[in-house]
């Protein structure tokens, strides 16, 4: 059954409904391989293959039994450490959260239950979700299916080896920081980062946080464009809170072909350029559109500055990746920044202001915020899809330095590693749908994924973008070592 291991969920849930497997069946392949491959994957790290083999016996149960089945009837996923499931550790990779358990379900896994999926597990992630990496002291370190002594990215690393090596039918991960995008690019998968606000985030925080924190948002990664759109059809919805007196409606997509499309394309940037190859993929996908009848243009650009654009978001960004921090070090880090010199605006300053900055001045950020949005969409308007790159390189060696000290190699210039949250934040600082997609293989082999963005909510219009490219260029290639037997 190897040749099942990497169907898309949509096909997997139909050939249950239509009894050429049964979930059981499914779910004991799946558990299968991941007893097979993940010793050197490292990727499902909470196994609840128990709870998994007798959900999906209810899931048979249920289908003879004549019951209406739901659109991932059957279907065994895994997702991300940092969701709550039930009695399974949510620890975000922090030592100290080690022995805690979650006692309910993620609004997520509540919805993909509702639809019929079976959990496994649950996948690894960098410490505190803060990094392009995934390892950290509880579970160790993930490695990426197309090569192991190379990340799969972060923070969702886990989620997209494990669906890159055929271990799961489909996941879910997170994104603040392009912690989607990150690992579908590094893992030639596919990962939608949704509009900001329209996949409920409950369960999945810190134990105590009910909140849902600014620009943060929780999403599908999956082998295909088709399994992005279910995922969202399943996921997305007005928060709890919400619901007595809001409704979603994501319009869906406008366009038929691809020859429809007006699309702009950003190959790299002075802020934050990109390896040349990387730069090239994007460069070549805009020729291949505008030999399909599209309009595109590599000029085409929003009315806003790049450089404002990146500074707001990381005002935005930083106080919520610091409010982890204890009130001892809140407050070293408060005396640091004052003594700061006023011109001072190197990586390390701009981090140490922003991290601690007072609520007046989010507020000023969250006003230049925006003007950005208001300027996106003007863009959007005439133009339907930005396509550019979500990382400076294709998957990188392991590399387990101190992290404010660490650098990226891109075509052989040294470039400070945060330097490469330009492209994610580009995207997020105004809560658009950002939809990676695979392009094929880098010179080493690796694979190379671009953003396909989008107005707001317009989150269906670029998926189905990337779905009408696999159509064209090809789309999910399995990585060799994980197509052999179960």
């Amino acid at each position: 059954m190897t040749e099942i291991s990497f169907r898309s969920a949509g096909e997997l849930a139909r050939m249950i409904c239509e009894g050429e497997v049964s979930s059981v069946e499914l779910t004991d392949h799946f558990i299968s391989r991941i007893e097979r491959h993940d010793p050197d994957l490292n990727a499902v790290i909470v196994r609840d293959f128990d709870r998994a083999r007798e959900a999906a016996r209810e899931a048979d149960r249920k289908l003879a039994a004549g019951d209406a089945p739901g659109r991932l009837h059957g279907v065994p996923m895994t997702i991300k450490e940092s969701y709550d499931i039930e009695g399974l550790p949510t620890t975000w990779g922090i030592p100290q959260l080690k022995d805690y358990r979650a006692q309910s379900d993620s609004q997520s896994v509540v919805s993909y239950k509702e639809a019929g999926a079976v959990f496994m597990g649950k996948t690894n992630v960098p410490l505190n979700l803060a990094d392009f990496q995934s390892y950290n002291d509880i579970y160790g370190t993930t490695n990426n299916p197309w090569d192991l002594g190379r990340g799969p990215g972060g923070s969702s690393g886990g989620s997209a080896a494990a669906v890159a090596a055929g271990l799961c039918g489909l996941e879910s991960g997170s994104d603040i920081g392009g912690s989607i995008r990150n690992p579908a690019h590094f893992c030639g998968v596919y990962g939608h980062k949704p509009t900001w606000g329209v996949v409920p985030m409950r369960g999945h925080a810190l134990p105590g946080m009910l909140a849902p924190p600014d620009i943060a948002v929780c999403g599908p990664l999956a082998r295909s464009a088709e399994d992005l759109a279910l995922a969202m059809d399943v996921l997305a919805g007005p928060e709890a809170l919400n619901r007595p007196g809001w409704k979603l409606d994501l319009p869906r997509p406008r366009r038929k072909s691809l020859s429809e499309f007006k699309v702009a394309v950003w190959p790299t940037d002075e802020l934050a350029p990109v390896a040349s190859e990387v730069a090239e993929r994007a460069a070549q996908i805009g020729e291949t559109l505008s030999k399909l009848g599209a309009t595109v243009s590599d000029a085409a650009r929003p009315a806003l500055s790049p450089a404002d654009s990146h500074d707001v978001y990381m005002h935005v960004l930083n106080p919520i990746m610091g409010s982890s921090v204890p009130p001892e070090q809140f407050e070293e880090m408060k005396a640091a920044a004052a003594a700061l010199a006023p011109d001072d605006d190197s990586q390390a300053a701009v981090l140490l202001r922003t991290t601690v900055l007072p609520h007046r001045s989010w507020l000023s950020a969250n006003n230049r915020r925006e003007a950005l949005r208001y300027a996106w969409r003007a863009f959007f308007d005439e133009w339907d899809i930005l396509i550019c790159p979500q990382t400076a390189t294709p998957a990188f060696p392991h590399d387990h330095s101190d992290l404010q000290g660490r650098t990226l190699e891109v075509d052989g210039s040294e470039q400070p590693y945060f330097q490469q949250l330009f492209w994610a934040g580009l995207v997020t600082v105004a809560y658009l749908p950002s939809t990676v997609f695979p392009t094929g293989p880098s010179t080493q082999g690796l694979p190379i994924g671009l953003q396909a963005i989008g107005a707001e909510y317009d989150d269906y219009a670029t998926i189905d973008f990337a779905r009408l490219m696999a159509e064209e260029i090809g789309g999910f290639v399995a990585p060799p070592a994980y197509e052999g037997p179960a």
